[in-house]
């Protein structure tokens, strides 16, 4: 294979069309795509300082690299690409691409990033941006951190292990998602989604978990949550804490120690469709003038 080190590029599409070549210590300077239709390609301690850097590339494998604020719209139409231990600074960087592993990257800014995509696999990582991964699917997250609103909007078959998500309207419309012993702290959780499993996790969420269909939750809690499981069906949720309120479910089955406030309105829901298993009830709704809203789009 070629190899190219310590060397600084500038120009619109310096490197267009490169194969087989080894890259290190590569600064590329202002000039548009500069590895376009790239194939079979290593980038090791380098450094993106502009537009479009990884363009319809193919078999792309990067280390200890960054990517700077103005390497914005960087990785679209591209297949099969490993990055690891690298500073991720510009938005919009994934878009429409496949076969994609993160490694101990860090996301500055990821608003609008990894859009479209196919087969994600992130681990070890930290990504801090409002509407990430929006309609992509195929994903796998480990040990990551997400801070950022209405990620995974519209996502399909997502995978998540030892994650944390500060995240308002996350995992909105969304089909078959299983989240196992991670931390959701946001507003309106996983509304519009079908089939969303929780497994030994901890929740916050601000008239959280509306308008689903398929509903399961094990051994987690739901923790200064109100007006939950509004229009839910096919629930399946055993939580062992308190939860603030519980509103209209359609069907199904809830067990928790404890709730605030159950309001099941015979005008809006039949009531002997889901079953509550709770040996506190604070306060019992039949019909509720609790009509309530998000209080914040």
């Amino acid at each position: 294979m070629r190899g190219i080190k310590n060397r600084y590029f500038e120009g619109e599409r310096i490197l267009y069309g490169l194969n087989d070549a080894n890259l290190e210590g590569i600064t590329f300077g202002e000039g548009e795509s500069p590895l376009k239709e790239a194939t079979n390609i290593t980038l090791k301690n380098s450094i993106f300082k502009w537009k479009y850097p990884l363009w319809y590339d193919e078999n792309v494998n990067v280390e200890n690299t960054t990517f700077e604020t103005m390497s914005r719209s960087g990785i679209w139409y591209t297949k099969n690409i490993s990055i690891k231990n690298s500073a991720l600074q510009a938005p919009k960087l994934f878009r429409r691409a496949s076969h994609i592993t993160l490694d101990n990257v860090h996301f500055a800014d990821a608003e609008e990033t990894m859009w479209i995509c196919d087969d994600i696999r992130i681990t070890n990582s930290q990504i801090n941006g409002d509407y990430f991964g929006k309609d992509s699917k195929n994903i796998y997250l480990d040990n990551v951190s997400v801070i950022g609103n209405y990620v995974f909007d519209g996502a399909e078959n997502i995978e998540v292990h030892n994650s944390t998500f500060v995240s308002k309207d996350a995992f909105w419309n969304c089909k078959n998602v299983t989240i196992y012993d991670s931390i959701i702290d946001g507003e309106y959780l996983a509304w519009n989604t079908n089939n969303i499993k929780f497994i030994n996790c901890k929740i916050e969420s601000d008239q959280g978990l509306n308008y689903i269909d398929q509903l399961e939750i094990k051994n987690s809690s739901l923790i200064h949550t109100d007006l939950a499981f509004e229009k839910v069906s096919n629930m399946d949720v055993g939580l062992d804490a308190k939860i603030d309120s519980v509103k209209n479910p359609i069907s199904g089955k809830l067990v928790a120690p404890e709730i605030g406030t159950l309001i099941m309105d015979p005008n809006k829901i039949d009531p002997a469709k889901t079953i509550i298993d709770c040996p506190k009830i604070g306060k019992k709704v039949d019909q509720s003038d609790m009509n309530q809203e998000p209080k914040d789009w």
